[in-house]
């Protein structure tokens, strides 16, 4: 037990000197983006150099993921949603809507129509949410459309099941990743599969957003042709499970930087982890949380990650007894049995185990520059950094109440969260919620911010 509290809290704390600012100048030119702690659900905001607001879904119903939305759009200054992008109508991306929507006014809703699945998961979502749109604009988009916002070149790729034919600019080539693709089994009628997927280009640089896009239907927009070409940044889908993000995909993209909204154990598979680590051209991987399905071997380095536990609880949760695992279809299920959330190591991987004590290097890691100094356990924010730490509710973060969206089963054991993806959130991380902010300047430049250490990493143009 030692040994693992020390490998942890050396792999965990890897961290840099303490740097930037979360919030723009008055005079910044720069098109900004803030992934925010959802804990395993999606919602991020996008802002244009010309001031206008863009959201890509909302959340988890609650006041942890409200109040944490909330102190983003006060620090940045945000009056008015212009746009409010909802991929699918899961919990765990549509599920603070409502309240948002009383807190700040949104001008323009945009899905991808009609729900595919009857049971709703939020009840009485669909009338609610028409009323809301009622008394706004309201687009239902399709592949090939483009959202009219200055400055950037917004272009939807799939929605509601479809995916773009036409190519993009850079677009069109075969793509040889789909020679070695094997269908997933997946329920054609599955709301994640109807995501509405982005392409979103500043100047010279290029990312992208698919929401939860299935496996199969990653097939369907990247085969036989790229339609898209390559890009910078990849929102990893799915939250980084296994459903979702294909070699077909994430190779045939060949993005430099991922970042994955994933929860402690909803998402960041190993699966993922080493997806992106293979893909040609890849850097680095940028994680909301540290995922205890990953493991040691293939969480990226601590300099990475936004939020993580404290290593006691990292090494309580990876040396327990093993449990069986709970429910495949986005319910928390045991804690995992080994690193990787049980799921078999690679070939070789884990041959040769490393001396006692000895720190394995995480997948992608890069050693912080020599004379860096870690924070505090606990990951204090730099000052100066007004949005980088958003505090708790009052008595911590707390699960789903029983009966509601995302609970477990009575007698259901804690812990990792299942692979399926069908909405719910993970169990949750009880402190402060920490974000990653992405700054892109026109001619391909961009930064990336941990708002928990202040560490960044420039990145420019192809």
């Amino acid at each position: 037990m030692r040994a693992t509290l020390a490998t942890l809290a050396a792999l965990t704390f890897l961290v840099s000197a303490p740097g930037a600012q979360t919030r723009p100048s008055k005079d910044a030119k720069t098109f900004d983006v803030y992934v925010i702690d959802v804990e395993g659900g999606a919602a991020s905001l996008f802002m244009t150099p010309a001031g206008e607001s863009i959201m890509i879904d909302s959340g988890n119903p609650g006041a942890r993921d409200l109040d944490r939305i909330m102190a983003v759009l006060g620090e940045v200054g945000v009056k008015e949603i212009d746009y409010l992008v909802s991929t699918h109508y899961h919990v765990d991306h549509i599920g603070g809507m409502q309240e948002l929507a009383k807190r700040v006014p949104i001008k323009h809703y945009v899905d991808h129509g009609p729900s595919s699945e009857e049971r709703e998961q939020v009840a009485g979502f669909q009338a609610a949410y028409a009323e809301l749109y009622g008394k706004a604009k309201h687009t239902v988009v399709k592949p090939g459309d483009k959202l009219p916002i200055a400055g950037l070149d917004w272009r939807i790729v799939t929605a509601a099941g479809k995916a773009i034919k036409t190519p993009l600019p850079g677009g069109g080539k075969p793509n040889p990743y789909c020679a070695d693709f094997k269908p997933k089994d997946a329920n054609p009628l599955d709301e994640n599969g109807q995501s509405v997927g982005s392409v979103i280009t500043f100047g010279k640089f290029r990312m992208v957003d698919f929401g939860d896009l299935l496996w199969n239907r990653e097939f369907d927009l990247m085969c036989p042709n790229n339609p898209i070409g390559t890009v910078d940044l990849y929102i990893v889908s799915h939250h980084g499970t296994d459903p979702s993000g294909s070699p077909a995909l994430v190779h045939g993209l060949q993005p430099r930087v991922a970042i994955s909204q994933n929860g402690t154990r909803k998402g960041g598979t190993l699966q993922t982890a080493q997806t992106l680590n293979s893909s040609p051209g890849f850097q680095d991987h940028w994680q909301m949380h540290w995922s205890y399905n990953a493991g040691t071997e293939f969480n990226p380095a601590g300099l990475f990650i936004a939020n993580i536990d404290e290593p006691a609880v990292i090494a309580a949760v990876l040396t327990a007894p093993p449990q069986s695992a709970g429910g495949g279809r986005g319910g928390p299920g045991g804690a995992p049995s080994a690193p990787g959330g049980g799921a078999p190591p690679p070939a070789g991987a884990g041959a040769t185990p490393p001396a006692a004590g000895a720190t394995p290097p995480a997948a992608g890691a890069t050693p912080p520059a020599a004379g860096t100094t870690p924070p505090a356990a606990g990951g204090t924010p730099p000052a100066g950094s007004p949005v980088a730490a958003v505090p708790p509710p009052a008595g911590g973060a707390q699960p789903p109440a029983a009966g509601q969206p995302g609970a477990p089963a009575a007698g259901a054991p804690g812990g990792r969260q299942g692979g399926g993806g069908r909405g719910g959130p993970g169990q949750p991380h009880v402190g402060p919620a920490f974000l990653i902010k992405v700054s892109v300047q026109a001619d391909g430049t961009f930064t990336v911010t941990n708002t928990r250490n202040g560490f960044s990493r420039t990145y420019k143009p192809r």
